[in-house]
């Protein structure tokens, strides 16, 4: 697309990741592309040790702590491997043979990150949603009296973008708290102080795909496995500001932005709210359908990022699709593990395009129901 192009020349973008991102954001990308900061020279060109990287990264930890009131107790990370390299890099440094972790499943991610656990020390699994295909995730009371005593730590995937679950609160535990919260960070306010580790991959809510944010409790770092090979090693990306090697510089520069423009929209109370009304939309028309369209995730702990759902007559949802992209909405189809449809509706996704798909649920049950 040419750099004159217009908004009309967008579409309604539902893909679960890489994702809708802010179209202001974009348009001030692709002038800094070209020069960034009167420099004449463009923003992936620059060194990651100059002036102005030196900028771009402290504005970006910066709004960051604002946006989440994140203290100085904590270090934020910008990382590179995305969100699954760290279901490796957490045990790596916080688990060892002789202990034990708390992994409830909830779905593919937690699978994956349980799986890699395994490899470094002993996990438990107080909660495994895999008999009832992961319609729910744990209330307290499912996790009470299934948590190891003495947990290295508690791990869990606060939104789950192919189911369409979340937690609605943190699980309540003793042991330090890790949370994957890459399908919906910033998109809701986030008690920082209650975990030990949160993490992000960039590429659904905050930005491009190739950098990971990581915030982490510094006292936290310190209890590591002393023995790491120096990119596995937190510590040594605290100790340099994340650039103990060349940085993901493109990716943390569009960060930054992303997090001016939450700023921008009045912080994470109103971005949730409009959250929560996008989503609102789309969960009325399936409720309204009397059983045409089935919601995956038990009502009460639906994602406001990843609305998903199924029509009753498999053989309707090719065409729903067709219909769908028709109408200049794409990236609809479900998970290859799921079927069905998604709807993933980020930040910067919008509130038109919710109505869009809702209009088009209600007149596709007209038709065909």
């Amino acid at each position: 697309m040419s750099a004159t192009a217009s908004a009309t020349d967008r579409i309604f973008n539902f893909s679960a990741g890489p994702a809708v991102l802010p179209e202001s954001v974009l348009e001030q990308a692709q002038k800094d592309l070209w020069n960034i900061c009167d420099s004449g020279i463009g923003i992936m060109e620059h060194s990651h040790r100059g002036k102005v990287f030196d900028r771009v990264i402290e504005e970006a930890e910066a709004d960051c702590r604002k946006i989440a009131d994140i203290s100085n107790d904590y270090a934020v990370l910008f990382l590179q491997g995305g969100a699954s390299t760290q279901f490796g890099q957490i045990p790596m440094n916080f688990l060892s043979p002789e202990r034990v972790a708390d992994y409830p499943n909830t779905g593919e991610w937690t699978t994956k990150a349980i799986n890699d656990a395994k490899k470094f020390g002993k996990v438990n699994v107080p909660f495994d949603g895999t008999a009832e295909n992961f319609v729910r995730v744990p209330t307290d009371a499912d996790l009470e009296g299934q948590l190891s005593s003495d947990a290295a730590y508690l791990h869990y995937c606060s939104n789950n973008t192919i189911f369409g679950t979340r937690y609605l609160t943190p699980p309540q535990t003793k042991a330090p708290l890790i949370c994957d919260t890459s399908s919906e960070m910033f998109s809701r306010p986030i008690d920082i102080n209650r975990h030990a580790l949160i993490y992000a991959g960039a590429q659904k809510n905050l930005g491009p795909s190739g950098v990971t944010l990581v915030i982490i409790r510094r006292d936290f770092a310190e209890t590591a496995n002393p023995n790491l090979m120096a990119m596995m090693d937190y510590r040594n990306h605290i100790k340099n500001g994340s650039r103990y090697n060349t940085p993901p510089a493109f990716g943390i520069y569009f960060m930054g932005l992303v997090f001016k423009w939450i700023l921008n929209q009045g912080g994470l109370e109103s971005i949730e709210r409009r959250n929560a009304a996008k989503a609102q939309l789309i969960y009325d028309a399936i409720d309204e359908s009397e059983g045409f369209y089935i919601g995956h995730s038990q009502p009460w702990c639906r994602s406001h990022m990843n609305v998903t759902f199924r029509l009753s007559n498999p053989d309707l949802e090719s065409e729903f699709l067709k219909e769908a992209a028709a109408q200049r909405m794409d990236g609809l189809k479900g998970h290859r593990s799921t079927g069905g449809i998604r709807a993933s509706i980020y930040n910067a996704f919008p509130h038109a395009g919710c109505e869009a798909l809702a209009n088009l649920m209600r007149d596709f049950m007209a038709r065909k129901g």
